[in-house]
């Protein structure tokens, strides 16, 4: 055989889906500095801080004063939960204009397996999530929320915003990968997050909220999200709640029951692309 002939016949290389996912995610994180989009995001964490806070810690202060040691510390993780949604949001964004530029269709011309793209776009949703949050916690500590619990406790905060961020991704991503209208994505996004933060115990006490209302206040997957966030941050005595298993399973059950929807959502999505 001729050198060659013996060149032609090497298989081409087949690169791990492990370095394929790195590859694409630096694709997606790279030009966030560039475009300002990661300007954006540390704007947003801030409006989010100052929006909620400066109107209503003169007046939800006193509400929350029996269960909270101020409003800063009541409030905070809405506001972490509020910029993380915006953050992942964007994903929609990303997913959709990939899909009407071509780009999904020539991911499927080579050799990558379907999720890769997805697990790329979820990965640069969690960086931005990362940066929303610790700006909305920069913010936080100005107002004067502090960390008041163990740091295993702070770690579960950080934690639970986290994977909210990156089942909210997962769905914003598959939501925009099938409607392939990156300008109705932001119509579709942005009223649903604040719906549900401005009707959780997020904003005030559900017992302040009318009769009609306070079941659906109680019992949303936001409100017991920030039950969990609030008992992990911690506060001063009285007002402390331990982070116990019975505070995180509603969160838990939440998070786990819409992952256990989007998987096999994104296998419809993606086989109706491929």
């Amino acid at each position: 055989m001729t050198a060659a002939g013996f060149v032609g016949s090497q298989a081409r290389p087949d690169p791990s889906m492990g370095a394929q996912w790195w590859v694409l995610t630096a694709r997606f994180i790279a030009p966030t500095v560039r475009n300002g989009e990661l300007a954006i995001t540390i704007a947003v964490s801030v409006v989010f801080t100052a929006g909620f806070y400066i109107p209503l810690h003169q007046i939800m202060g006193n509400v929350t004063r029996g269960v909270a040691s101020s409003y800063a510390q009541y409030l905070m993780p809405l506001i972490a939960l509020e910029a993380i949604t915006f953050a992942a949001m964007s994903t929609a964004f990303r997913a959709a204009t990939d899909s009407v530029q071509g780009v999904n269709r020539r991911f499927r011309s080579m050799p990558i397996p379907p999720f890769t793209p997805v697990a790329a776009r979820i990965s640069a949703a969690l960086y931005r999530c990362a940066v929303s949050l610790t700006v909305a916690l920069v913010c936080g500590y100005t107002i004067g929320f502090r960390f008041r619990g163990s740091a295993v406790d702070t770690v579960v905060f950080c934690v639970l915003v986290l994977v909210f961020g990156a089942v909210l991704s997962f769905a914003a991503d598959l939501l925009g990968t099938g409607s392939r209208n990156p300008e109705a994505m932001a119509p579709m996004l942005t009223l649903p997050p604040l719906i549900f933060g401005l009707l959780s115990v997020g904003v005030q006490p559900v017992e302040q909220f009318p009769h009609w209302v306070q079941p659906f206040v109680r019992n949303q997957p936001i409100s017991a999200l920030v039950d969990s966030l609030h008992a992990a941050a911690g506060d001063v005595a009285p007002f402390h709640t331990s982070l116990t298993w019975s505070v995180l399973a509603p969160t838990l059950a939440w998070l786990c029951g819409l992952a256990a929807l989007l998987v096999p959502a994104s296998v419809v999505v993606l086989s109706k692309r491929a």
